[in-house]
């Protein structure tokens, strides 16, 4: 299989409708993702898990309780297709194509136009590993010696990172002595103890 050259991107999804077509447990870990980027989600799919009915019955997420169908996306910024359907996958990944949407068939890097990385987040931290939609198993991997590698109280280093790097910005006026201030700096609060 050769894998496609994928551009990395994390994109800020607060008050962007997204569409999940489906309702099972891979559309559930999906939408969990979606509502911690603060996205607006619509579920499309005749029964929805227990979780996902939740988060409707609390105005979390919008359902429509019935089977897919074309012009459902339309209104959608981002498209996630995980139906256990090829022939749905397939329709849904052709009509986003063909409305320039983005969109991502779970498990079908080839009907995609974006792929899902396996992330680790620790706080601000933010890690996405992917191989190219070849192996997420091995992905799913790496992110767990990445927890590894980074623990927890790198977390309190980025909050501290960040109120130097805003006090840096407010008091040092020259960019290339405040960028040479804010390397040092961050070197120093890796290294040190928090």
């Amino acid at each position: 299989m050769k894998s496609k050259v994928y551009y990395p991107v994390f994109l800020d999804l607060t008050g962007k409708k997204c569409v999940i077509v489906g309702g099972g447990k891979v559309a559930e870990r999906k939408c969990i993702s979606l509502i911690k980027a603060g996205a607006l989600i619509t579920v499309i799919a005749p029964e929805i898990t227990k979780r996902l009915r939740a988060y409707k019955d609390e105005g979390v997420i919008k359902h429509t309780g019935r089977d897919y169908r074309k012009g459902d996306i339309a209104p959608a910024y981002m498209v996630i297709s995980a139906t256990g359907s090829r022939e749905t996958n397939e329709r849904v990944a052709r009509d986003a194509q063909s409305l320039h949407k983005l969109i991502n068939v779970v498990d079908t890097p080839d009907l995609c136009n974006f792929i899902v990385p396996s992330v680790f987040r620790r706080g601000m931290l933010s890690i996405a590993v992917s191989t190219g939609g070849v192996s997420p198993a091995l992905a799913k991997e790496i992110r767990k010696e990445l927890a590894k590698i980074y623990r927890p109280e790198i977390s309190k280093k980025l909050e501290a990172i960040g109120k130097m790097r805003d006090r840096a910005k407010k008091e040092i006026t020259g960019r290339k002595e405040r960028e040479k201030f804010i390397k040092k700096a961050t070197s120093e609060i890796r290294k040190g103890d928090i």
